[in-house]
């Protein structure tokens, strides 16, 4: 009959599997790990208890849950820097960038987003560019959701050139439960907008600092989606000299 879409053909538990892989986000390499680890202790708890075996088969999927990385897509747009995390718009207020970054001590605007242990916990490349520095530095584990937050607590700090040759800076600070910072890429990397590049373990913040003359478009209380929502336009390109 004319308009009718054809049944899909093949195995059918292959096409299950298939719809499942497009539906459900894949899980970062890092939760690995912790997943093998929870199915072990599963496996083992159902032979003393179906009761804690469900316990452990939920605390596992949610794990899982926790580490996954769906695949985001950079709107079609040039000049502008994207949210690097999921979460909450917690403060957008000017400061000194990290002082490990060996940047001028002089105020940028920063938009943080706060990550609840229900959000997604990778973190996204703002913009096209190149990395040009990455500075570690331990601290505190104070809530992340405190202003002094990003000056006391654990942090990695990248440095990025974007392709119109501005600076942007995005700041991982570990939380409360947070205790693991896992920064992916290195000096001189060339990254693309929305690539992951690192993961916060558990609670926690992200900072990304903008250059000046930039226009913020998002609002404190606003939920943001890595790698897809616009955090600022971004100033004209630097003139070249």
């Amino acid at each position: 009959m004319s308009g009718t879409r054809p049944e899909p053909a093949g195995n059918p538990v292959a096409h299950a599997l298939q719809l499942a892989r497009e539906t459900l986000p894949p899980m970062h390499p890092a939760g690995r790990p912790f997943v093998a680890g929870g199915v072990a202790a599963t496996l083992l708890a159902r032979r003393f208890s179906k009761r804690l075996g469900l316990v452990g088969a939920l605390a596992t999927v949610a794990t899982a849950a926790f580490f996954r990385e769906p695949k985001r897509v950079p709107p079609a747009r040039d000049g502008v820097a994207l949210a690097s995390a999921d979460g909450l718009v917690s403060l957008i207020e000017e400061a000194v960038p990290p002082a490990e970054l060996g940047l001028p001590a002089e105020p940028r605007m920063r938009v943080s987003v706060f990550l609840s242990v229900f959000d997604v916990h990778v973190q996204r490349v703002p913009a096209n560019g190149v990395i040009e520095r990455v500075a570690y530095r331990p601290g505190k584990f104070l809530s992340a959701d405190l202003d002094k937050a990003s000056d006391d607590n654990e942090r990695n700090s990248v440095l990025m050139r974007t392709e119109d040759g501005h600076e942007l800076v995005v700041v991982q600070i570990a939380g409360l439960v947070a205790r693991r910072i896992l920064c992916e890429i290195r000096e001189g990397d060339k990254v693309g907008a929305a690539a992951t590049y690192g993961i916060i373990r558990f609670g926690s913040r992200v900072d990304l600092y903008l250059p000046p003359g930039s226009t913020v478009l998002v609002s404190k209380g606003q939920r943001t989606i890595g790698g897809e929502t616009v955090i600022a336009e971004l100033p004209a390109a630097p003139a070249k000299g």
